[in-house]
């Protein structure tokens, strides 16, 4: 007799990221049922396996994991948007995990795939040129984003000490791209011109959509458990993706560059990040990828260039006046 089908809930599934896993699962004869969880309307209909149910994470989830029979659980939902307020974000990333594990465990779920990000080991003078998945966490200080997964990875750790039953997995994605990408780098590609630190022009590494989704659909339907980095082979730097898009590349001395983006942040006249995110291109912070291939047979089908140029490519132009897709 062939595994019993699956039904499967995803937190944040009106966002970019859980687009192709739904268009995958929706697919995939193993998958009974979807549970679609998000404060937002899907962005496209979808079909009688997916239902959807409007429902902030930052509230008690248990009851509606039980309720629909819910046997695996994708982890998406987190604001990457850092605000001024952190009890805001805080209350969504930290709080909103923590309510999903609560849950997890209160409705016996046994599979969990947590979405991390390849910023948890930070962004330092000292990385080695490739990280493995037994680096060190070190966040950036004060970069919210990283530091909100570094808190997440830890007490979905926790829950497996306390439920071994539970199988958790942990992608450790780079920045995603692609035509509908949202996130600090696809930002700071919309406006006129890039600031960047004097001397400094790390690669950085991308995600095709496409292998995103893949690599998620493959760790769900494979019982999966344990760290895996997530990224495309090779990287792109900062300057090349400037002049790809036609942007002027402003380079300042670093002292300058932090002192004056600290004050625009302090004073509110940009919300875009303060000035330690700056270390994101001033450093290297690439990831080896040599786990998951050794261990689950996957390899990212698009290059980080690959990645990079599906979203500079395929998306409008706001400085050839149209925006950008949302």
């Amino acid at each position: 007799m062939g595994s019993p089908a699956r039904r499967v809930a995803i937190t944040g599934a009106s966002g970019y990221c859980a687009a192709g896993l739904l268009d995958r699962l929706e697919a995939e004869d193993g998958i009974e049922a979807v549970l679609a969880i998000d404060v937002r309307p899907p962005r496209a209909e979808r079909g009688a396996k997916v239902v959807f149910h409007r429902h902030d994470v930052s509230e008690p989830m248990g009851d509606l994991l039980r309720d629909y029979a819910i046997d695996s659980v994708v982890h998406l939902a987190y604001l990457m948007r850092p605000g001024h307020d952190r009890t805001a974000s805080r209350k969504v990333n930290v709080g909103g995990t923590a309510n999903v594990l609560k849950a997890v465990e209160q409705a016996g779920v046994q599979r969990l795939l947590y979405l991390s990000s390849s910023t948890v080991y930070g962004a330092h003078h000292d990385n080695p040129p490739l990280l493995t998945e037994d680096a060190p966490l070190r966040p950036v200080k004060g970069f919210q984003y990283s530091e909100g997964k570094v808190r997440s990875e830890e007490a979905l750790a926790e829950l497996v000490q306390r439920s071994p039953q539970v199988t958790a997995c942990v992608l450790r994605a780079c920045p995603v791209m692609g035509p509908g990408a949202d996130n600090f780098v696809s930002r700071a590609l919309s406006r006129p011109f890039l600031v960047a630190v004097r001397g400094c022009d790390p690669p950085m590494q991308f995600l095709h959509e496409d292998d995103l989704a893949d690599a998620m659909l493959l760790c769900l339907l494979g019982n999966a458990p344990g760290v895996y980095n997530l990224a495309g082979e090779g990287g792109i730097r900062w300057s090349d993706m400037a002049r790809s898009r036609g942007r002027r590349l402003i380079s300042l001395p670093a002292a300058m560059l932090y002192g004056l983006t600290d004050a625009t942040w302090a004073l509110r006249l940009q919300g875009d990040s303060p000035a330690c995110g700056l270390d994101f291109i001033r450093h290297r912070w690439s990831v080896s990828t040599e786990k998951i291939e050794r261990d689950l047979g996957f390899a990212p089908r698009y290059s980080s260039a690959e990645a990079w140029n599906a979203f500079a490519h395929r998306t409008r132009d706001p400085m050839n006046g149209a925006a950008p897709r949302s």
